[in-house]
Order: C-alpha cells, then structure tokens, then sequence
C-alpha cells in the first residue's frame, strides 16, 4: 500500500511539474501572449455589451435622422443605413460570432472526441465503420457542407450552430483518435486494465489527458476557423439574419455602401481578421509549449 500511494503521489507530482511548465513555455512566447491578451480583450467587451451600450437602442433600434453618419465622438464607428450605431452592433455581434466559434468547438470536440477516443481504444469492426464514415464526410468541403445544411434546415442562429459543428466532429474524431493510439499501447493503459478499471475510466482518466496536447492545439486552431466560416455563412446570407449583429451579417449589409462609407465594412472585417489572428497565435503558441521536442 505504501509503494502504490508513493507511486500516486510521484505520478500526480510530474504532472503538476508538466503543466508548469508548459505554463512556463507559453508565458515565454510574447506573440502568443499578445494573441491571448487581445482575444480575451474581445471577450470581456463582448461578456460586457449590455452594460456598455443597451443591446435594443444602440444595435437594432432604427434612427433614419442618424444614417450614414461618420465616426465621431458621439458614435465612435459612425452609424450604418438605418441609423444603429455600429460601435453597439460591432461590440454586440462580437457575443454572436465569438460565441458561436468557442461553442461549436467545444460540442464538435465533445462528439468528434468521443468517438475517436473509442475508435482508437477499441479498434476492429467499430473503429472500421466510424472511421469509412468520416472519411465519406471529410471527401465534402466543409463549407460546402455547412452550406447544404444550412440551406436543408433554414437560414437560422441554431441551424448556423448545427450545420458548422456537424461539419467540423469528422476532424476531431481523425484527431482524436490518432491521439489516442499513440498512448493505448503504453504500460500504464495495461496496469490499468489489468488492476480492475473500467473501460471509460481509463479512457477519461488515462488514456485522453495523455493525448490532450494535439487536441488542445486542434480545438484552439478550430474556434478560429469557425468565426470565419459562421462569418462567411452569414455573408452570403445562410446564417444569422437581420437585424441580429453579427460580423458577416454586417459586412453583407455595407456592401453597398463600401465606397462611399467604407468605414461600415473596414471595422466588422478589422474585427474578423483580429479575432482571427489572435486565436491563431495562442494556437501557435499552444503547439510550441505541448511540443516536447522543444523543450529547454
């Protein structure tokens, strides 16, 4: 009994040890710190909208006085065709599209996950199946699918979220199961199979935070690609309709107006593109610190 909780206690001591210093590496990249910085900048604002400006007055509301107006004091991004103020639109349509790229992922990771880690755990005939069936997925661009989707259930918020999560879990499940067969072989998989534990046990306690670098490192690279593709959707008029704000939607309805008040299309892209990039960076970041290769 002595050795087994020494050996517990040594094994929980490393992975502290690890995770300080994957902390450590991290902290170390600036490009990563300064994406990490911006992006939670970006959420706070947008956790923070309705205290920052009145969601119904300042982002839907119509002021046909106000429309058109360049960026002043008064309104700091000017004010789009109908009037709404674009800095309540920008600040509120940021809840939308962040929300919809951390959301997908995480239930696109959950699914995907899921079965991928029992592909790679259990292999044979299951793992045959689920994986000749993301492959027929994964042989259809994404945003293509997305696109059929989309335009099968209706051009809705929800629909937006079911169609881009459904196309992004064939990528996970590759991911997560590559993970995960790169650590069911290990000694301590068999110590403990053989010591009693069950089957999802030791898959939710052993065999995935072992492989959780790579997925970490995928889910972080996917919130970005999602923002773009929701953006995307919503531009080309299949995701979230007027007169919700929400970044792609914006940038569909300035289009008109780019000449003349460019303004109306330089800010929801400027807020595309920096949301983008900083998610990218502590993505990058992410991969350097979980790298083991990379260590000092």
């Amino acid at each position: 009994m002595g050795n087994d909780s020494n050996i517990s206690v040594s094994i929980k001591q490393a992975r502290k040890n690890r995770s300080r210093e994957i902390v450590r590496r991290f902290k170390k990249n600036k490009l990563a710190m300064f994406g990490l910085i911006v992006i939670t900048i970006m959420i706070v604002f947008a956790m923070c909208a309705d205290l920052i400006v009145d969601y119904e007055e300042g982002a839907i509301r119509q002021h046909s006085e106000l429309r058109l107006q360049a960026p002043s004091m008064e309104h700091p991004f000017g004010t789009d065709s109908y009037g709404r103020d674009q800095f309540a639109r920008v600040i509120h349509g940021a809840r939308i599209s962040l929300s919809l790229g951390f959301f997908t992922t995480l239930i696109s990771l959950g699914v995907g996950g899921l079965l991928g880690a029992m592909c790679g755990y259990y292999g044979g005939v299951f793992d045959e199946v689920v994986m000749r069936l993301m492959d027929i997925l994964l042989s259809i661009p994404t945003l293509l699918m997305a696109i059929a989707i989309v335009s099968a259930l209706g051009p809705t918020l929800t629909n937006l979220l079911v169609a881009i999560t459904i196309s992004q879990i064939p990528g996970f499940t590759r991911v997560v199961r590559s993970s995960v067969l790169s650590v069911v072989g290990e000694d301590y998989i068999e110590a403990a199979k053989m010591g009693g534990s069950g089957d999802l046990r030791i898959i939710i306690h052993d065999v995935l935070p072992n492989a959780i670098g790579p997925i970490i490192v995928q889910g972080t690279m996917a919130i970005a690609s999602m923002i773009l593709m929701a953006a995307g959707l919503s531009f080309i008029g299949l995701g979230v309709q007027p007169p919700q704000p929400e970044w792609g939607t914006m940038l569909n309805q300035a289009r008109e107006y780019m000449r003349e008040y460019p303004y109306l299309v330089t800010i929801p892209g400027i807020c595309i593109a920096v949301s983008v990039f900083s998610i990218n960076l502590v993505g990058d970041g992410l991969r350097d610190a979980l790298d083991p290769k990379l260590k000092n």
